[in-house]
């Protein structure tokens, strides 16, 4: 069996949240991932998946601009448009080792999805 290289696991992961593809980010993403984002933090795989799941609920498309790979590490640069705010210019750089993801940090200005989460209760 062939190991997905760190830009393969980041475009799947990317693909499946977009598609609300629980099962498919479970399989990319370690037992122990480490997330730290704008919005909150996560560590293990079932808080990780909750906290993509919340925000996929507005999620309408994710419009990857640029993704570098240099070993373990991939970094993708991309517009999170929602339903709840104009698009969000966003980097995500995550670490893959042993075939899964374990560390994914997340930077973007939250206040226009704060506001659009605030609009909508």
């Amino acid at each position: 069996m062939t190991t997905r290289t760190a830009r393969e696991l980041a475009e799947t992961y990317f693909a499946a949240w977009e598609a609300g593809d629980l099962d498919t980010l479970r399989g990319v993403l370690a037992e122990d991932v480490d997330f730290v984002g704008a919005l909150g933090t996560a560590s293990g795989v079932d808080e990780a998946l909750a906290g993509l799941a919340g925000l996929g609920r507005v999620l309408e498309k994710i419009d990857v601009k640029v993704r570098v790979a240099e070993g373990e590490d991939v970094i993708t640069c991309f517009d999170l448009c929602t339903s709840v705010a104009p698009p969000t210019p966003t980097v995500n750089w995550m670490r893959v080792r042993d075939g899964k993801v374990v560390r994914i940090r997340v930077t973007f200005d939250p206040r226009a999805l704060l506001a659009g989460f605030e609009a909508r209760k």
